[in-house]
């Protein structure tokens, strides 16, 4: 009984009473192996059947499956009671139980009171602290281990650069490089993945690459890695350029590498590359899963076809509270309120409670329509009714509905009452609004928190001379731009891209690259000249610089998604539709002309900015002038 004292409570109350354990245990014996002991045998005679223990590690792997803790200590109870605790496997069993129900406390117990510790047991005790999210305590178990000089193998090394991997930790991780280097275990499949993963997480993406090419065998779950890791790193294309090579060299694909093509396709608009991704998906029947249809029903909302992803939706036999978030964020995004605030009710008749990103998407969606009310509503009911306290994201969301609709004043005393320091995100909400109302005081409060915050992101040094120039502040419009030059932040440039036939065309303004750059410049005058029998003047008002109205016009015309349209009508068959992607928010030179384009070509053109997407059809747009 000396282990006994040992542990602390629940487990030492547990203890006192064998009777009361030992009928506990019976019972998730009785229910899962009936088969094992007669009926009128308890627990404790299993002491008399020796050759039976196989069955009582059969119990608390039940335990750890179903997350019982309560029952597996009743086990355990069990063990130390009878002498049976010194076993190596019962041990490591004993272990990998208390981790997956969470109680790591109890699994270092066991693991410290072990008179023998095999390599499994090690491997097990640094896993446990890994899956459980203690990863510095996973890696100070493993200097540990080399201190005392015991062996280790792959899987240790593997878990505990998974360890690095999630506490991104650089310098231990070009440590353990060199330590697989050394112990000549680079070129194992399991030490190789684990550390390509570790550097693609921490940005080193030349260092994932490295490993990558030098390992000799890869599995699937390596492929996934580096693919994964393109995407995280944002190096979208380079993603999709892995995953062809994934089709060419015959890998079994998993659900996880199709996950992340999709994200990538989502990231671009790349709709067509998309769209064989949810092929391979339908043809292998991984779509059933409902993390893969939020997967599938994000990339193509975030690709403009919002129709689309409501077929994946509706197509989807289990539906969970991710995939409605997809769903109402996707509607969202296209400025379909209506839809999404229904979906919303929906949601909650079939039992689903929203969550703090269904709020996100639901807010937002009042945004993009200026529903001031509605707004107010969310977020009310938000606390009083689904007991979710607003993160800083609800708040930017409200600042945001506020300022759309000129209530600026409004959305600045709510920032000031919100119970956390206001974000970039928030602060920029207020200035853009700011701009679209021309206040000036409220516009220079913003700008300056956004300078503290944002010191290196010149687009709010933009935005504020922008401002001032909409004002004819020329005096401020200078010495804004004299501080944005002495900073020497970079202003992004804009970029505008279209897929077509399974390739990624990108545009700057005034762009001189392109190999067939001279015929879309000619094209984009004969359109300007139709659109003008039509009335089209260039709206000056939108460039802001000090200069002449002709040389406005002249560099208005030349804006990157104009150029995208066009590029887009001279390739894509007259039924398709034209799907433009934008790094900055549109003009409103551009919008006009968008809307007057759609009429004159009889063509759905859709474009995505930083805040929404706009479909223009027959001369209209679905913003209805609010963006």
């Amino acid at each position: 009984m000396k282990a006994i004292r040992r542990f602390t409570t629940p487990l030492q109350i547990l203890c006192t009473n064998v009777r009361n354990l030992s009928s506990v245990a019976t019972a998730i014996a009785l229910n899962e192996y009936g088969s094992i002991w007669p009926h009128h045998e308890t627990l404790s005679s299993v002491r008399t059947y020796p050759t039976r223990l196989p069955s009582l590690h059969q119990i608390l792997q039940k335990c750890a499956r179903e997350k019982l803790p309560m029952e597996g200590m009743a086990c355990h109870s069990y063990i130390i009671q009878y002498g049976l605790w010194n076993n190596t496997l019962t041990s490591n069993i004993l272990i990998n139980m208390y981790s997956k129900c969470g109680v790591l406390e109890y699994a270092r117990k066991v693991f410290d009171e072990m008179p023998e510790r095999s390599l499994v047991s090690w491997n097990t005790m640094i896993g446990s602290y890994t899956q459980n999210g203690n990863e510095r305590e996973a890696l100070d178990l493993f200097v540990l281990m080399q201190r005392e000089g015991r062996e280790f193998s792959e899987f240790t090394v593997s878990g505990v650069l998974c360890a690095c991997a999630a506490e991104f930790a650089v310098f231990e991780c070009r440590q353990l490089h060199a330590f697989a280097l050394k112990a000549s275990m680079l070129a194992n499949v399991f030490v190789g993945t684990a550390l390509l993963d570790v550097y693609a997480k921490c940005g080193l993406v030349k260092d994932a690459i490295r490993v990558f090419e030098y390992m000799p065998e890869r599995s699937a779950v390596t492929w996934s890695s580096m693919v994964a890791g393109y995407v995280k790193n944002e190096l979208f294309e380079e993603a999709l350029l892995m995953f062809r090579k994934v089709q060419v060299t015959g890998v079994e694909f998993n659900q996880f590498i199709v996950s992340s093509v999709l994200a990538a396709c989502a990231a671009i608009a790349a709709k067509i590359e998309g769209i064989q991704a949810h092929a391979l998906l339908f043809k292998t029947g991984f779509g059933v899963n409902f993390f893969v249809s939020s997967s599938l029903v994000d990339m193509y909302s975030k690709c403009g076809s919002i129709n689309e992803a409501y077929l994946v939706f509706s197509d989807a036999q289990d539906k969970n509270v991710v995939l409605l978030n997809a769903m109402i964020s996707g509607f969202s995004r296209h400025g379909r309120s209506m839809e999404a605030m229904i979906l919303f009710e929906k949601m909650q008749q079939i039992g689903l409670l929203p969550n703090e990103v269904t709020y996100v998407s639901v807010l937002s969606a009042c945004g993009h329509m200026g529903l001031v009310k509605e707004g107010e509503k969310y977020f009310d009911m938000m606390v009083k009714e689904h007991n979710l306290s607003p993160n800083v994201f609800h708040y930017s969301c409200m600042v945001d509905v506020l300022g759309r609709t000129g209530l600026i004043d409004e959305a600045k005393a709510l920032i000031d009452k919100m119970p956390f320091e206001a974000t970039a995100s928030i602060w920029g909400s207020l200035l853009s609004s700011c701009r679209v109302y021309n206040n000036v005081e409220l516009a220079e409060i913003a700008a300056k928190h956004l300078f503290e915050i944002e010191p290196d992101n010149a687009g709010n040094h933009v935005l504020l001379s922008n401002i001032y120039a909409a004002n004819r502040q020329w005096d401020e419009v200078i010495q804004t731009r004299k501080l944005l030059k002495e900073t020497e932040v970079k202003k992004e440039r804009g970029k505008s891209w279209i897929e077509i036939k399974d390739q990624v065309h990108s545009f700057m303004v005034g762009e001189r690259n392109h190999d067939r750059i001279g015929e879309i410049y000619t094209k984009l005058e004969d359109l300007i000249e139709k659109m003008r029998k039509f009335g089209y003047r260039c709206e000056t008002q939108h460039d802001l610089h000090n200069v002449e109205d002709d040389k406005k016009e002249e560099l208005l015309r030349h804006h990157s998604e104009k150029l995208a349209l066009v590029f887009g009508l001279m390739c894509l068959p007259s039924s398709a539709p034209i799907r433009i992607m934008k790094n900055l928010r549109i003009c409103g030179d551009c919008h006009v002309f968008m809307k007057l384009a759609s009429k004159i070509t009889e063509r759905e053109i859709v474009v995505r900015d930083t805040n929404r997407f706009h479909h223009f059809r027959n001369g209209f747009c679905s913003c209805g002038e609010f963006w």
